[in-house]
């Protein structure tokens, strides 16, 4: 059963001695000041008496013109943004919380963010200007689509926070994917998409929040209806009935309701993350503490309250701690994403989950004649892949051409297209080999199925390094980027290993934390992206969407040196993996040191995903896919399925790159869309064969 957020009556002695209303003065007050000081905040230089003569009629003097007219050019405007896209999404959140019963459920875990700021950039790229309700009506059905989808999978979060969360994060990760490629591919009309992909609340006068505002309206009073039903169907679906509640009609009005506000919230500031997590739960605290506040009439308010404190704070320390030059530039969602993080993580520590389990994830017993056919056809299968890669793309060559090239007597067309080409088909090849032996490795070692890399926050670690390296220091070499690359992918796991350890080491603890730290770097490689080269988000699109684009000779030579170091070391210690994937009391009681066989196999799989990031980029599911292919095929004996594994994630690299270049040529889609186009249904599939389990 999912554990959610605690509600109950507390003893005397831990309320606070205050009332329901006096909570609310308090909020009220508190965002009447955070208020002043963010309209004080900019480049303009307003003071309070300024502030004061704008704001009171009478004065006409020079000084009141020029302070309103900086009020109602941006700052005015962007406290209006702040304040209504936070109270949407506090709303929003918390609806979906209750519907759920599910204290991780927010318009972000569930992908609504993901799917309407999905539909808004596909609209943008394709060169269509929507009016701004049509805009929101687009972006309301990709995200009522999202989390429809996400609700299917997950079996309506019945099956615990962390099933819900990975379902989420796997199918938003999907759709990132999706929207980072049409970035990418579409830039000039995609302009400026990406900084407002991760939420900001800057505007150009208040005429999108005055058409934002009636509808925020309306969703807010379809939630205020619902209310009463809600407390109802808290109590459970049976007893709801009995008490004469439409169950399913309270959860799709509710659902509808919340994914229209937190349509509207994106389509006025862009997908600002975890602002719909971190503030129902801010408020499900305080009414655990102060008597009233617990039922959903006055609970929801106080959760929109918390929303707008929660988004106006994140603007007013953004502003306070960057330039006020870059202030624009930087999105207000980083700072909420960071804070939604902490918040992520300290519900995971609470273990407010239960376990995952995916049946089946120690493969079948086969036969060394089936292993080695296996072998032999997968063999044959990369070597296809390999050729096929250097035949196909924007322009078609020949094997006789390839012939020619390998023995320098080709023409200078096709040395041209090959030269180029041949560094790409090599980077596809060795980052799908690494990425997947690193997710094997990641998968035993947490004794999870539906690890990986990019869950467990280490490829985004990878791309936080190399990408800071990248961009800060324009023109430096590959070594150094792949040991920023390093570095910043052990710290990563490091500090998700770490907070997931208290106690007994609890899997899906540990999937939920990485989840959490994951979207903390992803927050932070847009921070240093914008900082860093505010003009060329093209470099950060081409990490984060995984691509093989402008590979040079050098990039491959640290993934083909990891390969050639970890594939030997990780199948000798292959017996001492397949202990670990068991549990924690086998391999102790056979003497095998649990601490230092973890630290070393995931040092390893660090070294191998900044490999894969400096030969391909950030890319998804790779290390999920191929590993659990890899044990359907040949079995869990990690002598045997590493190899294979490494083989199939080469094959499906290579195949998702050669896609990409073939399909649209001459443009190019990053490898990453193919990979994660794949990846996803089968992490969906995945958790719906886990029903069995459970």
């Amino acid at each position: 059963m999912p554990v959610s957020v605690q509600t109950r009556e507390q003893p005397p002695a831990s309320r606070i001695r205050l009332g329901a209303p006096a909570v609310f003065l308090a909020g009220i007050a508190a965002l009447a000041v955070l208020s002043a000081v963010h309209l004080l905040q900019g480049s303009a230089q307003i003071g309070v008496g300024e502030l004061l003569h704008a704001i009171l009629p009478g004065t006409g003097d020079d000084a009141r013109t020029e302070a309103v007219a900086v009020l109602l050019a941006s700052r005015l405007p962007r406290l209006a943004a702040a304040l209504l896209v936070g109270l949407a999404l506090g709303f929003a959140g918390g609806v979906l919380q209750s519907v759920a019963r599910n204290p991780l459920s927010s318009p972000d875990t569930l992908a609504v963010n993901a799917g309407a700021y999905l539909t808004v950039v596909a609209v943008a790229a394709f060169g269509v200007s929507l009016p701004f309700y049509l805009n929101g009506s687009v972006a309301f059905v990709g995200g009522l689509a999202a989390a429809g989808l996400v609700l299917l999978v997950a079996r309506g979060g019945v099956g615990g926070s962390a099933r819900l969360v990975l379902a989420g994060s796997a199918i938003a990760l999907a759709l990132s994917a999706l929207t980072s490629v049409l970035l990418m591919v579409f830039q000039e009309k995609t302009a400026g998409l990406f900084a407002w992909g991760s939420g900001t609340t800057v505007q150009s006068g208040l005429g999108q929040v005055r058409l934002a505002a009636p509808v925020v309206g309306a969703g807010i009073l379809g939630t205020l209806l619902l209310a009463r039903r809600l407390d109802v169907l808290g109590l459970g679906d049976d007893q709801a009935r009995v008490l004469g509640v439409d169950v399913r009609r309270v959860r799709v009005g509710s659902v509808l309701s919340a994914v229209l506000l937190s349509a509207i919230a994106v389509t006025v500031a862009g997908p600002i993350g975890f602002a719909g997590l971190c503030a129902p739960v801010i408020a499900r605290l305080i009414a655990g503490r102060v008597p009233g506040l617990g039922k959903h009439p006055l609970l929801l308010p106080l959760a929109g309250l918390t929303g707008a404190l929660v988004v106006v704070t994140a603007d007013v320390l953004l502003r306070a701690l960057v330039p006020a030059d870059l202030a624009t530039a930087v999105p207000t969602g980083v700072v909420t994403t960071l804070a939604g993080a902490v918040v992520l993580v300290w519900l995971a520590r609470r273990r407010l989950s239960g376990d995952v389990r995916t049946p089946g994830t120690h493969g079948t017993v086969r036969s060394g004649r089936w292993v080695a056919v296996t072998g032999v056809v997968l063999g044959v299968a990369v070597a296809g892949a390999f050729v096929a890669a250097l035949l196909l793309g924007d322009r078609l060559v020949l094997l006789g051409d390839v012939a020619n090239w390998w023995r320098g007597v080709s023409g200078t067309e096709v040395t041209f297209v090959l030269d180029l080409r041949w560094p790409r088909v090599l980077a596809a090849l060795l980052g799908g080999a690494a990425l997947a032996v690193a997710g094997a490795i990641v998968q035993a070692v947490c004794r999870n199925p539906l690890a990986e890399p990019s869950l467990l926050g280490v490829t985004p670690g990878a791309s936080v390094g190399a990408i800071a390296v990248v961009i800060l220091v324009p023109g430096i070499g590959i070594w150094p980027v792949m040991g920023a690359a390093t570095v910043a992918a052990l710290a990563t796991f490091a500090l998700v290993y770490r907070l997931a350890a208290g106690g007994r080491l609890s899997s899906d603890r540990l999937v939920l934390i990485g989840v959490g730290v994951s979207a903390a770097a992803g927050a932070i490689t847009t921070l240093v992206a914008v900082l860093g080269s505010p003009w060329n988000t093209n470099l950060a699109l081409t990490w984060l969407s995984g691509s093989t684009y402008g590979r040079e000779p050098g990039q491959l030579v640290p993934a083909v040196l990891c390969l050639l170091l970890a594939l030997p070391l990780a199948l000798s210690g292959a017996r001492t993996l397949d202990l670990l994937a068991l549990d924690e009391d086998v391999p102790r009681v056979l003497g095998v040191p649990m601490d230092r066989a973890r630290f070393a196999f995931i040092t390893l799989a660090a070294l191998l995903t900044a490999a894969a990031a400096c030969a391909v980029g950030a890319l998804g599911f790779v290390g999920l896919v191929a590993p659990h292919a890899a044990r359907a095929l040949v079995g869990a004996r990690h002598s045997r399925a590493i190899p294979v594994a490494a083989a199939l994630g080469a094959l499906l690299v290579s195949v998702a790159d050669t896609l990409g270049r073939t399909v649209l040529a001459p443009t190019q889609v990053a490898a990453g869309l193919v990979t994660a186009l794949i990846g996803a249904p089968y992490f969906g599939w995945l958790m719906w064969r886990s029903r069995a389990a459970r």
